[in-house]
């Protein structure tokens, strides 16, 4: 099959605003030891499954609010 005889017609073309809002994904994440206050653990893991991933988009969020307010 060839490129030309692929329907896209259910796949809009992505424009610039797409990937102006597009997550740069940094790579592997690492394992690292990090000590956390019982009640932030506690108040994470009450949310279940993917508790360790929600805490890094919280960080990451912050990370970027800290880099934009060193930018300005």
């Amino acid at each position: 099959m060839q490129d030309s005889d692929i329907d896209f017609s259910d796949a809009p073309e992505l424009g610039p605003d797409f990937f102006k809002n597009a997550i740069f994904w940094p790579g592997p994440k690492k394992q690292i030891t990090l000590r956390i206050d019982p009640d932030v653990l506690t108040f994470f893991r009450k949310h279940g499954r993917g508790y360790q991933s929600t805490m890094n988009a919280v960080l990451r969020k912050y990370m970027e609010a800290r880099k934009e307010r060193q930018r300005a």
